[in-house]
């Protein structure tokens, strides 16, 4: 059925033309047009994208490039239904990777833009407003302590009453204990969406191997596999990883404002989950087979400077270079003047 409606859509097609009112009708009518659906598959996806593609390969100037691409991602992303968000963004990854070697000079900037668009439309989307102040994490968990305690106690003193209050405490523990573990997997539960995009991007982009001939053909429409790479994708995501998230933990970190917690770090007053976050690049270190992506992903992200300021690294110890200079000098003096006169 849904296949049927994207095939009778005149907008898929209108969205490569080189006219740009038609283009611009095209994606309003696109918009409209996800926001009502959630039951569309990955093959359905996949054409819109080829028209997105060409409708974004056809846009010219700068600022025409960038308004663009910024309501492609900023502003359809998010209103897009909860059910057909990551697939829209799969079929996204996969559209980049399958033409990013088509890609000529002349319009690979705006690409890199619009790549960078999706990065950061990602981190709103799974990370912002999610990474809470730890004080108000801590001051749950202290409130529903405080609660259990208190029901424990009722519960233990209409127990020493009664004769059997040996079962009635042991149902007891076993509820706080329950209630201890839903609490606990529910902020579990928080960066269960983050986590399957983070996974996307290891099959995709972030993938350290270009190719696998062990993987299995896919078996259905819904199955499709994402192209590995390539390494000219791999290097731009890995600069700008960080600059997006930078950006995401600025709008949610407040503290500096207060000026009382200037030397609390980051990591002390946010929620983060950095070791998913780094995820994709420590396996890009340990797995990836060109030396490039391997030093490349060590200097921009996981030896980065902000992940210390951050707290998150411990800063490297700055070697004293007084022998250095020394001999540097020593040599100097040593050096031949020339004939005397």
């Amino acid at each position: 059925m849904a296949t049927t409606d994207i095939q009778k859509t005149p907008f898929v097609r209108e969205l490569a033309s080189s006219d740009r009112k038609t283009r611009d009708k095209a994606l309003e009518s696109l918009t409209l047009f996800l926001k009502a659906r959630k039951d569309l598959s990955l093959l359905e996806l996949l054409k819109v994208w080829k028209g997105l593609f060409f409708c974004f390969y056809h846009s010219d100037r700068p600022l025409t490039q960038q308004a663009l691409a910024r309501s492609l991602s900023y502003s359809l992303v998010p209103s897009l239904p909860r059910e057909s968000r990551l697939r829209f963004l799969r079929a996204f990854w996969i559209t980049i990777g399958r033409e990013f070697h088509a890609l000529d000079r002349l319009r690979l900037d705006k690409y890199l833009y619009l790549i960078r668009c999706y990065v950061g439309v990602a981190f709103e989307i799974y990370l912002k407003g999610k990474i809470n102040d730890k004080s108000d994490n801590e001051q749950e968990d202290s409130t529903e302590k405080h609660e259990e305690e208190e029901e424990n106690k009722k519960r233990k003193r209409k127990g020493d009453e009664k004769s059997n209050n040996g079962k009635r405490r042991k149902q007891s523990e076993e509820n706080s204990e329950n209630n201890g573990k839903g609490s606990s997997s529910e902020r579990d539960g928080k960066w269960t969406e983050l986590e399957s995009y983070i996974s996307l991007l290891e099959k995709g982009p972030l993938c350290p191997i270009n190719f696998d001939p062990s993987e299995k053909k896919p078996k259905s429409n819904e199955d499709i596999t994402m192209p590995h790479g390539p390494d000219g994708l791999r290097y731009h995501i890995t600069d700008i990883w960080l600059d997006e998230l930078e950006k995401v933990l600025s709008s949610n970190d407040d503290g500096d404002q207060d000026g009382k917690t200037e030397e609390v770090s980051l990591k002390d007053r946010l929620d983060v989950p950095i070791g998913l976050l780094l995820r994709p690049f420590e396996r890009l270190r340990k797995e990836s087979q060109t030396k490039s992506v391997r030093m490349k992903v060590v200097s921009e992200v996981l030896e980065d400077e902000r992940l210390a300021d951050w707290g998150f690294r411990e800063r490297k110890k700055v070697r004293s270079n007084e022998s250095e200079d020394d001999e540097e000098d020593e040599d100097e003096d040593d050096e031949w003047g020339g004939f005397d006169d």
